[in-house]
C-alpha cells in the first residue's frame, strides 16, 4: 500500500496517534491541491463554496472543523491573508451573500471571531486590507454594521501598493475605513462609523493624511460630479467632527500641509475654491465658515473672507504655495479665486506698485550709468590707471555702481532660483527673467575678473552683459497690463515656436554647410603665402592682391548659407569651382527646406500660438505680477510686512473676543442670489465705514470713502463682462 494511502486511511478513521505524520500529509495535500475525499475541505474548495453564495454547500463545515481541530482563521484557509469571509464579501449578489452570516456564526462558535474578522491581506499589493474595507468598497452598509458588531477594527490600515499613489494602477483613499467610505461617497457609512462606531477622524495614514486630506487627494481638477460629492462629504465630516470638538482642518500631514494647503499644492481648484468660500448659515455651524456675508442689498453682497493660512504674511501660506509652486499646472487659474485675487490687488496698491516703480527707476539709472561707462571705454591694456580728474572719478564711480548692481543681481538670482526652483516646462508660465538677471550678474562678474587680470577678452563679456541688461528692461512690463500680456506672448513664442524652429534650422544649416565644404574644391590660387592657409580671408601683404574668402572654411560657408535663408545669398562665388551642378542641387534643397518651408511654418505657428494663448495670457501675466509682488514682500522687514497686511480684524463670535479673525472684505454681485433668509452680520448696506473698528486697523480706512450704490451699478458694471459672483470693488479695506 502506498505511503499516502496509509496516511489517508489513518485520517479517515480518526487515527491521530501520529500527529506529526498527519501534519506532514496535510502540508503535502495543500501544496499539491489533492482532494482525496469529498468530505475533505481545503481553502480552494471553501473559497469556491462561499463565492457561490449557497449556504447548503457549507453544511457540515462546522462539524468538519470541530473534528479536525481547525478554525476558519487558520492559515490553512487563507491565501496571502485572504480569508473565506473576504472571498464571500467580494461575491455579493444584490448586495447580499448568505454565506457571510454562516461564516461569522461558525467563527463565533469556535471562539476565533476577532482573529477571523480582523484578518488582513499580507501581500505587498493589498497589504492591510480587511473584510471591513471590502464591505465598505462593496457599498454594503448592513455588512459594515454586522462586521463592526462582531469586533471589526474600524482603524485598520490598508497600506499595500495598490492603495498608495504611484504611476501604476492604484486607488488611494487614505488607508482607513472611514477614509474609504468618504472617498467613495458613502454618506450613510460615514455617519455610522463616526456617530455609532466612534471612528476617530483625527487618525492619519502612513502619509500623515486625515480623512479630509484623503478627500482632497481624490478630488478631480475638472469634474463637476466629483467636485460636488467631495465638497459635500468634506462639509459633512467637518460638521460631525465639530460636534466632537475636533479641529480637523488644523491637522498637518507629513509634508506640513493642511487640507487647504494640500488642495493648493495639488492644483485641486474645485475643492480649493469651496474651502475658501465655505459659508454655513446655521448658528451651530457658522463658526466653521471661511466666508461671512456682512451685508446684502438686492444682488449686491459684501463678504468677509477668513485670511487664516491664506495671506503671505504667514510662513508657508496658501498664496506662497500657489505663486512659487512651479509644479502646479493651473495655479494661474487658482490665483483668480477669491479672496486670493483681491488680496493680490490690494498688495499691489498698498506697497508693491510703488516699490515696483522705484525698482524700475533704479534699474534705468543703473542702465544709463552702465551704458555710459561702456561707451567711454579706454584703449590700451586693462586695468587702467585712475585719472585724478572729475571725469576719471566719475568713470570709476560708474564702474563701482555697475559692479555693485550686478553683484546684487547675482545673489538675488541665486535666492530666487532656490526658492522657486524653475523648470523648463514651467518657464512658459513663470517667465525666465530671474534667470536672465542671474546670467547678467554672472557675465559682469566674469568681465570684472578678466579686467582685473588684464585680459582684453573682458570687452566681449561686457558687451554681452550690456545687451542683456537692455533686454531685461522688458521685465518691468509686468507693471502694465497691456505691455505685460504682450511680453507673455513674446516669452511663449520664444520658448515654444522659435526654439523648435532654431533646433531644426541649425540641423539643416550645419548639415548643408558640411556638404558644401566637402564638395567644393578650390582652384589653385597664386601668390598665397604659407601663413595664409586655413584662414577665412587670405592674407595679404602690400605686394599681393586681395583674395576673396575661401569656402574651405565651414564658418564662412555657414554664414553664406545663412544669407540664403534671409534672401541675401550670392551664387557668383561658384563660377570657378567644380561640380557646380551638385552644388545647385544642394542649394535648391536647402532654400526649399529653410527659406520656403521653415520660415513660413514658423510664421504660421506663431500666428496659431497668439490665437491660442490670448485667453490665458492675462492670467499668466497676473501670475507673473503676483510673483513680483511676493518677491518684493519677502524683501521687506517683518515689521513693515505686518503693517501692510491685508484685511481687518473682525469679531465674528457671539461674545467679544470669542472669534476674532483677520478678514478681507470683498463686494460681489450675484443675480441668482437674493436677500431672502440670508444670514448676515449687518442689516444696513455699507455700514462698515460707520462702524467703529479696532485702533490697529484705523490707518487702513483713512483713505476709503463709501461709494453710492449708483456708482456700484454703473461704473463697475461697465468694467465687468460677467456679473456672476465677480468683485465689485478692489479698494483696499
Amino acid at each position: 500500500m502506498p505511503h499516502s494511502t496509509v496516511l489517508l486511511f489513518d485520517i479517515r478513521h480518526g487515527c491521530f496517534s501520529n500527529p506529526v505524520v498527519c501534519i506532514l500529509y496535510c502540508i503535502y495535500r495543500m501544496m499539491h491541491n489533492i482532494d482525496t475525499d469529498s468530505r475533505t475541505i481545503n481553502y480552494s474548495r471553501l473559497f469556491e463554496d462561499v463565492a457561490s453564495g449557497d449556504i447548503k454547500r457549507l453544511e457540515g463545515l462546522y462539524q468538519y472543523l470541530q473534528d479536525t481541530g481547525k478554525k476558519l482563521s487558520d492559515t490553512l484557509y487563507q491565501s496571502e491573508g485572504k480569508t473565506a469571509l473576504m472571498k464571500a464579501l467580494l461575491h455579493l449578489r444584490d448586495n447580499k451573500n448568505d454565506t457571510v452570516e454562516v461564516l461569522l456564526d461558525i467563527s463565533e462558535k469556535q471562539g476565533d471571531i476577532d482573529q477571523f474578522v480582523n484578518a488582513a491581506y499580507n501581500n505587498k499589493y493589498y497589504n492591510g486590507q480587511t473584510a471591513l474595507h471590502i464591505a465598505i468598497e462593496r457599498r454594503s452598509l448592513p455588512y459594515v454594521k454586522l462586521l463592526v458588531s462582531k469586533g471589526a477594527n474600524i482603524h485598520a490600515k490598508a497600506d499595500g501598493k495598490f492603495f498608495q499613489p504611484h504611476d501604476g494602477p492604484n486607488f488611494y483613499f487614505g488607508e482607513l475605513p472611514l477614509s474609504l467610505a468618504a472617498c467613495t461617497n458613502q454618506a450613510d457609512i460615514v455617519d455610522f462609523l463616526m456617530e455609532k462606531a466612534k471612528a476617530d477622524p483625527k487618525l492619519t495614514d502612513t502619509h500623515g493624511n486625515t480623512v479630509l486630506h484623503a478627500l482632497v487627494v481624490v478630488a478631480a481638477v475638472k469634474c463637476e460630479d466629483n467636485t460636488e460629492f467631495v465638497t459635500s462629504m468634506y462639509d459633512r465630516i467637518l460638521k460631525i467632527s465639530d460636534q466632537l470638538h475636533l479641529k480637523l482642518e488644523d491637522i498637518k500631514n507629513k509634508m506640513g500641509l493642511t487640507p487647504l494647503k494640500l488642495a493648493a499644492k495639488t492644483g485641486k481648484i474645485g475643492i480649493f475654491s469651496h474651502i475658501l468660500k465655505r459659508e454655513f448659515h446655521n448658528s451651530h455651524t457658522k463658526h466653521l465658515s471661511r466666508k461671512f456675508t456682512e451685508w446684502v442689498y438686492g444682488p449686491v453682497h459684501s463678504s468677509l473672507y477668513d485670511l487664516a493660512s491664506v495671506d503671505s504674511c504667514e510662513d508657508g501660506s496658501v498664496m506662497e504655495i500657489l505663486i512659487y509652486g512651479s509644479d502646479i499646472p493651473n495655479r494661474h487659474e487658482m490665483l483668480e479665486t477669491e479672496p486670493v485675487s483681491q488680496m493680490l490687488e490690494q498688495k499691489w496698491k498698498k506697497f508693491a506698485g510703488g516699490m515696483f516703480v522705484l525698482n524700475f527707476l533704479f534699474y534705468v539709472a543703473y542702465l544709463i550709468i552702465f551704458t555710459i561707462v561702456s561707451y567711454n571705454k579706454r584703449d590700451g591694456n586693462p586695468p587702467f590707471q585712475t585719472e585724478h580728474t572729475i571725469k576719471g572719478y566719475l568713470y570709476v564711480s560708474g564702474q563701482l555702481v555697475t559692479l555693485l548692481a550686478n553683484i546684487y543681481f547675482f545673489f538675488i538670482g541665486i535666492i530666487d532660483m532656490r526658492r522657486k526652483r524653475p523648470k523648463l516646462k514651467t518657464l512658459l508660465i513663470d517667465g525666465y527673467y530671474e534667470i536672465l538677471f542671474f546670467v547678467q550678474g554672472v557675465l559682469f562678474l566674469v568681465t570684472t575678473a578678466l579686467y582685473v587680470l588684464g585680459r582684453h577678452e573682458y570687452l566681449g563679456f561686457m558687451v554681452m552683459c550690456l545687451a542683456l541688461s537692455w533686454v531685461n528692461v522688458l521685465y518691468f512690463s509686468r507693471g502694465d497690463r497691456h505691455m505685460g500680456i504682450y511680453s507673455v506672448m513674446i516669452q511663449k513664442m520664444i520658448l515654444s515656436d522659435i526654439l523648435r524652429f532654431l533646433f531644426v534650422y541649425v540641423v539643416f544649416l550645419f548639415g548643408f554647410s558640411a556638404a558644401v565644404v566637402t564638395l567644393l574644391i578650390e582652384p589653385p590660387v597664386k601668390n598665397i603665402t604659407q601663413s595664409s592657409k586655413g584662414r577665412i580671408f587670405s592674407p595679404v601683404s602690400p605686394d599681393e592682391p586681395c583674395v576673396k574668402p575661401t569656402f574651405r572654411n565651414i564658418s564662412y560657408t555657414t554664414l553664406q548659407l545663412f544669407k540664403f535663408t534671409i534672401g541675401m545669398g550670392d551664387m557668383e562665388f561658384t563660377e570657378d569651382y567644380q561640380y557646380r551642378e551638385v552644388f545647385y542641387i544642394l542649394l535648391i534643397g536647402y532654400i526649399i527646406l529653410t527659406y520656403i518651408l521653415l520660415l513660413n511654418m514658423l510664421i504660421a505657428l506663431m500666428n496659431r500660438t497668439v490665437e491660442r494663448i490670448t485667453k490665458d495670457s492675462a492670467s499668466i501675466w497676473k501670475l507673473q505680477r503676483a510673483i513680483t509682488i511676493l518677491d518684493m514682500e519677502k524683501r521687506l522687514p517683518a515689521s513693515l510686512r505686518r503693517s501692510f497686511r491685508c484685511g481687518v480684524q473682525k469679531e465674528l463670535g457671539p461674545a467679544v473676543g470669542d472669534d476674532c479673525r483677520q478678514c478681507l472684505r470683498v463686494e460681489e454681485v450675484n443675480w441668482n442670489k437674493w436677500n431672502i433668509n440670508l444670514s448676515k452680520i449687518n442689516e444696513d448696506p455699507g455700514c462698515w465705514d460707520r462702524s467703529p473698528q479696532p485702533a490697529s486697523d484705523a490707518p487702513l480706512h483713512t483713505a476709503n470713502t463709501w461709494r453710492s450704490r449708483r456708482g456700484i451699478f454703473s461704473g463697475r458694471r461697465q468694467r465687468r463682462q460677467s456679473t456672476e459672483m465677480t468683485p465689485l470693488s478692489s479698494m483696499p479695506v
